[in-house]
């Protein structure tokens, strides 16, 4: 049962950019760490961006600077903001959340393309 909805995906040129959004239950959203994954065609799934309750953040090397990540309780919604689009960035963006080390729920995913 899929619990986080995720949408915004497209395809877009480089240098581009798109907004992701993830919607989730109250109660899944108050109790977690929000986070984004992405898994480029051939590869693993990589953690991109995390934020906690409180509004801290977190960022994988290769997106610091071109992504933001946030949240906004009261829609218990989720967003990846990203900026200045490269080829390598596309992939399959997944939202999850996780407590105390665990990750619990994750959503069905948005597709992202970048062309060059």
């Amino acid at each position: 049962q899929v619990q986080l909805v995720e949408s915004g995906g497209g395809l877009v040129q480089a240098g581009g950019s798109l907004r992701l959004s993830c919607v989730a239950p109250g109660s899944i959203f108050s109790r977690n760490v929000m986070d984004w994954y992405r898994q480029p065609p051939g590869k693993q799934r990589e953690l991109v961006a995390t934020v906690t309750s409180g509004g801290i953040t977190n960022y994988a090397a290769s997106v610091l600077g071109r992504f933001t990540i946030s949240r906004d309780n009261a829609k218990n919604t989720t967003y990846l903001q990203m900026n200045s689009l490269e080829p390598e960035d596309t992939g399959v963006y997944y939202c999850a959340a996780h407590r105390f080390g665990v990750t619990t729920y994750w959503g069905q995913g948005t597709q992202v393309t970048v062309s060059s």
